[in-house]
């Protein structure tokens, strides 16, 4: 949770200004499972901020890489191997429980 994000600042009306950190924070745990919800996150995050907010151009910049992430899964580190299947897209995951694998 980004310090933005902290349900006991909102609830005082402390919230403040949201930074690039707070952005950066909730990408720390990006995956393909969970880039859509962090997209949500992001997007309500930054949602008041002006076009020219730095937080908003790293939020929107992240935005972009979380619907890629969800769409085409990812690969950390080096190219895997050739019976090791990479983390699986969204879509991916649907082909798959279709396929029954």
């Amino acid at each position: 949770m980004s310090e933005a994000e902290e349900p006991q600042r909102r609830r005082k009306g402390e919230a403040g200004e949201v930074s690039v950190e707070d952005v950066r924070v909730l990408m720390g745990a990006s995956t393909p499972h969970f880039a859509l919800q962090l997209r949500e996150r992001i997007s309500a995050l930054i949602a008041d901020l002006p076009p020219e907010h730095p937080a908003r151009i790293e939020g929107e910049r992240e935005i972009a890489r979380l619907n890629q992430l969800a769409l085409e899964g990812e690969v950390r580190g080096q190219a895997h191997a050739v019976d090791e299947r990479p983390l699986p897209s969204l879509l991916g995951a649907r082909e798959e429980a279709e396929a029954g694998i």
